[in-house]
């Protein structure tokens, strides 16, 4: 499948109906969705792989990782009206995934790779570090989408090399978000994120 062919799929899939600002549910764009999953694809770690989507919400990158070829996705989410949405979603695609209806910190299965658009923080500070610290936990290799800002990179790279992890951004590019709050201005608010990879660093022999 060609990127731009899994993007026009993703951008096809079924939105929040009611989404709530404290869980900051922004429905992933399918052309950013494609890009994080097509550039892991790449690397080798989607492809006959077991996936977690942490934070899935209504499911595409979940979904998107299960038509690039992933073994198994398991699809994690706290909030059961996203997910109802997400396995219609699934269905629709024709793919099969594991929903699970649990915080991400109750998430214990280990896994080969972590695909994940986790709350940027707008509103409450620091929501991302759950989702970094469980991802870190059951994989060596983590994709995640951030905002494109000094002190977020900064924090990206110190947080990852505590945790023996090393940072690489891949790519920066333009997240579209549609007004859905009462605090939202505009239309259609256009910011700038970040796409990581975020590989466990080789052990040292002693």
């Amino acid at each position: 499948m060609k990127k731009k062919h899994l993007a026009i799929l993703l951008s096809k899939l079924q939105g929040f109906e009611n989404p709530k600002p404290e869980l900051e549910q922004y429905r992933t764009p399918g052309d950013v969705a494609a890009e994080l999953l097509w550039t892991a694809a790449q690397f080798g770690d989607i492809e006959g792989r077991v996936v977690a989507d942490l934070g899935t919400g209504t499911g595409v990158l979940a979904i998107g990782a299960k038509l690039l070829g992933a073994e198994k996705v398991y699809a994690v989410e706290v909030d059961e009206s996203a997910l109802e949405i997400a396995r219609k979603n699934a269905k629709r695609a024709g793919v099969e995934v594991e929903f699970l209806r649990m915080d991400v910190s109750e998430f214990s299965k280990k896994v080969d790779t972590v695909v994940m658009n986790p709350p940027f923080g707008s509103q409450r500070k620091h929501t991302d570090r759950p989702f970094l610290l469980k991802a870190f936990e059951v994989a060596d290799v983590v994709y995640s989408i951030h905002l494109a800002k000094p002190e977020v990179r900064n924090f990206i790279k110190t947080f990852s090399e505590e945790h023996n992890f090393v940072p690489r951004l891949l790519s920066t590019v333009y997240f579209e978000i549609p007004a859905q709050f009462f605090f939202h201005r505009k239309q259609l608010e256009r910011i700038t994120t970040d796409l990581y990879q975020l590989e466990r660093a080789p052990s040292k022999d002693i």
